[in-house]
């Protein structure tokens, strides 16, 4: 599990940050990952003590590396790989109350397609099909 030398894709992988090595690797060199505060490529190796500022779709994390691992691990053991700040969770935490206050206060969707039911009752309020 431990290693001395691990890709930097590769341990985003192994801490599953990412689903896929690919995913990965695409957000590194899309600048998404940021290794001791500089922008990185993929094959760059981390170390122990390593700090990764990672940009996800939905999140954004500060941690610091704690172990190598190189294998795909379950997530509560991917998470003894990695220390996150404390502004980083309170961050993250902030956010995802953000988002849900935003789910509450949007309109619900309207259905896009009409059923029969809607469709008679457009009828009978505007006087077709009489």
């Amino acid at each position: 599990m431990e290693g001395e030398k691990v890709r930097l894709d590769k341990w985003l992988w192994a801490a599953r940050f990412f689903k896929t090595r690919q995913i990965a690797t695409e957000a590194i060199n899309g600048g998404k990952v940021h290794l001791n505060g500089q922008r990185t490529k993929p094959g760059k190796e981390v170390k122990v003590g390593s700090h990764l500022r990672i940009h996800t779709p939905t999140e954004e994390y500060d941690v610091e590396v704690r172990v190598l691992a190189s294998k795909r691990r379950p997530a509560s053991e991917a998470r003894t790989f990695y220390e996150e700040t404390p502004e980083s969770l309170e961050r993250r935490e902030q956010m995802r109350e953000t988002r849900r206050l935003e789910r509450l206060h949007s309109p619900r969707p309207i259905r896009s397609k009409m059923n029969k039911r809607d469709r008679r009752m457009i009828h009978r309020f505007t006087g077709k099909g009489e």
